[in-house]
């Protein structure tokens, strides 16, 4: 086994084939940049070529960038036997790189080229050949692989053979329809690596079976030098395996180096679920919403008695951090946990009576968040309800048909009112356009970036059922994410905002 493993994303090319995403020139220079400097993965797949004027926009938009930023080597495009024409377009995107896709099983090669084995080399070669003239690296994808070892590995063997002294650089070894488990995987590139031991070989994982991140465990274990992986696990059908997944599993099982920064997984996620549309399950390990949260009271109560109930996934790691519900299962440990995060106090009867309401609302399936324990403490204990910073005076927001969108906003921010109006695409986007202004301009600050927008509405609600709304932001490097309530939808959203301009201004 390597102590290093390359990582190879592939987010911007077999991560832009899931069903329904497509990715725009800006965006995918958005992605590709956060991939090399934030997260810092070793290469980047970013499109076929032949696909699109606007595909080849974009691919000459990230290699210039690429170039100017010393990272062109870094950049990489899937392109074809198909004597000049692909190579001719990666060079003209001022591209060095080519993913050179081959047919890596023999069924592929007599079925859809009906070539012998003999006929498909030298098809590859002319293009290695051509690609060294000019001056572009070769990487060669060997498509079916997997199907290829399970049913005729002569082929295979006889492929890289007649290959393995053309000066190819990378070796890539795809399950491109995911029926690999991991004894196979383990055994399928355990033979690859003891037959050629000077040759780089890459796995690339599908998810088929969900088994796309064992996979790859068994791939780096057998002795593979680089790995495939995707941002929230886009792909073809069922995906590929989650960039962020198998860092932490490379990292705690395999003890192997990546250069991956581990703090910057939830960042570059987020922004990658916004741009694709494809939301992140809630579930979804490292970057789902709940993974850091503890549900249980008796969970929470072992973390104060030596971290019973951690494990080597500490949130910190990828810039979260633990968090405890509120609800029906909340223990006095849980609601003990965010009053002290609150910086609140309470007696023992307190917060028994705090929890005792908690409960009961939890039992009525109302969502409790952290931001709305203060007042649930005012009213259980009579208090007066905490002072916002931020208050929301009035709004006014329409729409008609052929019209833009408008608000008018009237905002009380430490005592000060503002007022501003502006139109937008939405009703909501027109709110945030004011609101923006009046920060902006009135008091010379930045505000918040959306990063995400969600909702959600009960199965089966009619039109007046509860809307509810979850956004996510972004200030100063920090994330933060509010939800609320509302039988109106645009109501929902702008409570969200409100909430979460009173978190920013308590913490500033």
């Amino acid at each position: 086994m390597n102590s290093f493993v390359e990582i190879m994303d592939t987010t911007l090319r077999d991560g832009e084939q899931t069903n329904s995403v497509s990715f725009v020139p800006h965006e995918k220079l958005m992605i590709a940049r956060m991939l090399l400097m934030d997260l810092n993965v070793d290469r980047i797949e970013v499109a076929s070529a032949r696909v699109s004027d606007g595909e080849k926009d974009a691919v000459k938009n990230i290699c210039r960038w690429a170039n100017q930023a010393g990272m062109l080597e870094r950049v990489e495009v899937l392109g074809f036997v198909d004597g000049k024409t692909s190579l001719d377009w990666i060079n003209d995107c001022g591209c060095r790189n080519i993913n050179l896709l081959c047919k890596g099983s023999e069924r592929h090669c007599k079925f859809q080229l009906k070539k012998t084995l003999e006929e498909h080399v030298a098809d590859i070669q002319r293009s290695i050949d051509y690609a060294n003239e000019l001056g572009i690296h070769v990487n060669l994808y060997l498509e079916d692989w997997s199907n290829g070892m399970k049913d005729s590995p002569e082929y295979v063997y006889g492929l890289i053979d007649a290959l393995k002294d053309s000066g190819v650089k990378r070796y890539m070894l795809p399950d491109t329809l995911g029926i690999l488990n991991p004894q196979l995987t383990s055994a399928f590139v355990g033979q690859m690596v003891s037959r050629y031991p000077s040759l780089h070989f890459d796995f690339h994982s599908h998810n088929d079976y969900d088994l796309a991140i064992g996979n790859v465990l068994a791939a780096v274990l057998a002795g593979c030098k680089g790995v495939h992986t995707a941002v929230n696990g886009l792909g073809e059908r069922a995906g590929n395996a989650p960039i962020s997944s198998v860092q932490a599993i490379l990292n705690d099982h395999a003890h192997v180096r990546t250069n991956i920064r581990e703090e910057r997984l939830g960042t570059v996620s987020t922004m990658v679920e916004s741009l694709s549309g494809i939301a992140i399950p809630p579930n979804k390990p490292i970057v789902g919403e709940n993974v850091f949260t503890q549900v249980a009271g008796v969970h929470a109560d072992g973390d104060n008695k030596n971290n019973l109930y951690c494990n080597d996934l500490l949130p910190e790691r990828f810039g979260r951090k633990r968090e405890y519900a509120l609800g029906k299962n909340s223990g006095k440990a849980n609601i003990l946990k965010n009053l002290e995060e609150l910086g609140l106090e309470l007696t023992s009867e307190q917060t028994r009576r705090v929890t005792d309401r908690i409960i009961e609302l939890g039992d009525k399936k109302q969502l409790i968040t952290q931001e709305d324990l203060p007042y649930i403490v005012a009213d259980v204990l009579k208090h007066n309800a905490p002072d916002d910073k931020v208050k929301l005076i009035s709004y006014m927001v329409s729409t008609a048909y052929g019209l833009k969108p408008m608000a008018a906003v009237k905002l009380e921010v430490n005592g000060d009112v503002f007022e501003s109006s502006a139109i937008g695409d939405g009703m909501y986007d027109a709110f945030i356009h004011a609101v923006r202004h009046i920060y902006k301009e009135k008091l010379n600050r930045t505000f918040p970036w959306l990063t995400n927008y969600q909702v959600s509405i009960p199965p089966g609600g009619r039109t007046d059922a509860l809307v509810q709304t979850t956004i996510s932001w972004n200030h100063n490097d920090r994330s933060y994410r509010t939800r609320a309530l509302d039988a109106d939808q645009t109501e929902a959203a702008i409570k969200a905002t409100i909430k979460m301009l009173n978190i920013i201004e308590k913490e500033e």
